[in-house]
């Protein structure tokens, strides 16, 4: 299968995806870090035809396999550089039965609106699934909401998909944790676990859809208390054991299914 423009539109349904809002130089901030990108590629075996549902700007699709985009945000569409890209979502993916080898989707199923539905589509169109997420009720939480923003972090378990359900969902048959490391490059939720100054950043915040989605009034008390904090010394204090560390476990999942 070959689809060679960016125009069509399947399924959205007029429906204004999350990304239309906050996607905006989205690609500056999330670069795909090598090390999770091996974890999927290894993820997607021997794939050679591949769709990447919820693409956004296209992290972590593997180069030398034939990918085909599917995103609802058409600002994010246009931050994606490749050429076979369709714009629909999860849900109603417009496909033939098989038509990939493989499928994968990397933290994306928490905004799908019907993940069981969206993830059955996946594995109706490949015969093999790589997705990769966050697991909601895993112990380890990141100080910036434990700390500063704990009504955003509860929200943001609450609102995420369960990892029982990604798993059930797609029968999976081998769950590959993925700690994060001090220097990971891709800026979502957990990446600056030791970097504290980086969440001063308005624009790292922005590339994160837990803090994006936020109100400014929810978000920047928390803000002003890390600041500081670090100002004075109280994180590191605080956190010293945290910045001798090379990587945590802070609950990312590489969920496998289908052969």
């Amino acid at each position: 299968m070959k689809i060679e423009s960016d125009e069509l539109s399947a399924g959205t349904g007029g429906r204004t995806a999350t990304y239309d809002r906050i996607g905006v130089g989205y690609r500056q901030i999330r670069r795909p870090d090598p090390r999770l990108a091996a974890l999927i590629a290894g993820g997607l075996g021997d794939a050679r035809t591949v769709v990447n549902v919820g693409a956004g700007a296209g992290s972590y699709e593997p180069e030398d396999r034939e990918v085909t985009a599917v995103e609802p945000s058409r600002v994010m569409l246009d931050q994606h550089p490749g050429t076979r890209k369709v714009r629909a979502v999860a849900q109603e993916l417009p496909f033939v039965d098989g038509a990939f080898d493989a499928a994968m989707a990397v933290m994306t199923v928490h905004h799908w609106p019907d993940p069981a539905r969206g993830l059955a589509e996946l594995r109706r169109v490949s015969r093999r699934q790589a997705v990769f997420t966050w697991d909601p009720a895993h112990a380890t939480e990141l100080w910036l909401f434990e700390e500063y923003l704990p009504e955003i972090g509860k929200a943001d378990r609450s609102a995420f998909t369960p990892l029982s359900v990604v798993t059930g969902a797609l029968d999976a048959h081998t769950v590959l944790p993925f700690p994060v490391p001090h220097d990971f490059t891709d800026g979502f939720r957990a990446a600056f676990w030791r970097r504290p100054e980086s969440y001063l950043d308005p624009a790292v915040r922005g590339a994160s859809s837990t803090l994006a989605r936020r109100p400014a009034s929810a978000v920047e008390p928390g803000i002003a208390r890390l600041r500081a904090d670090l100002r004075s010394g109280a994180w590191q204090r605080r956190h010293a054991g945290l910045l001798e560390r090379e990587s945590v476990d802070y609950g990312y999942r590489l969920v496998l299914a289908g052969s």
